[in-house]
């Protein structure tokens, strides 16, 4: 990034071959929503070129970018009117691994859709932290920095996303099991 702010940009492709797929994930787990997290990610992009001169090269540099996409998608929000509501079954799954059996296949998938219920009741702030910590495996000062947070308060908030997920995810699996009976 620091050859693309001293004008080098022809750099810009390789940050994008290395880094869109990650990026769209982090979107798509926020957005649950496959084409606008295509458009956000070439917004972040765009606006990598437009601010490069922000760009210190102090902080790492998916700090840096995850600060971008959590603007594009504040601004997504307010222009849509519209929260983050919906992380991937399907990367989820991919999570949870795979079973052998067609009882436990079964079972899999009704575990993956309670977390997919649960991970989408959680506030966007916790849904944020556990996708940034958990799905883009960021380290909690990566995360610091993305956030404007201090390092312990990323821990927190990431152990308290962690019991509310669990909180709701129990919520869901009991009422299931009630309504079967």
């Amino acid at each position: 990034m620091l050859q693309v702010k001293a004008g080098n940009l022809d750099k810009m492709g390789l940050l994008f071959e290395r880094y869109h797929r990650p990026l769209f994930g982090f979107l798509f787990h926020m957005t649950g929503q496959t084409e606008s997290s295509e458009d956000m990610v070439q917004t972040v992009f765009y606006r990598m070129l437009k601010y490069r001169h922000t760009f210190t090269g102090d902080g790492e540099f998916r700090s840096w970018m995850y600060h971008l996409a959590r603007n594009v998608l504040a601004d997504q929000a307010k222009q849509t009117k519209r929260t983050a509501n919906q992380a991937s079954v399907t990367e989820l799954a991919e999570r949870i691994g795979g079973g052998v059996t067609a009882d436990e296949q079964l079972h899999q998938e009704q575990d993956r859709d309670m977390l997919h219920q649960a991970l989408a009741r959680l506030s966007n702030d916790y849904r944020e932290v556990l996708i940034l910590s958990r799905f883009q495996e960021l380290k909690y000062e990566e995360i610091a920095r993305i956030l404007n947070l201090t390092e312990g308060a990323v821990k927190v908030r990431v152990h308290r996303a962690m019991n509310e997920l669990r909180r709701v995810y129990l919520t869901i699996e009991t009422g299931r099991k009630a309504h079967e009976l």
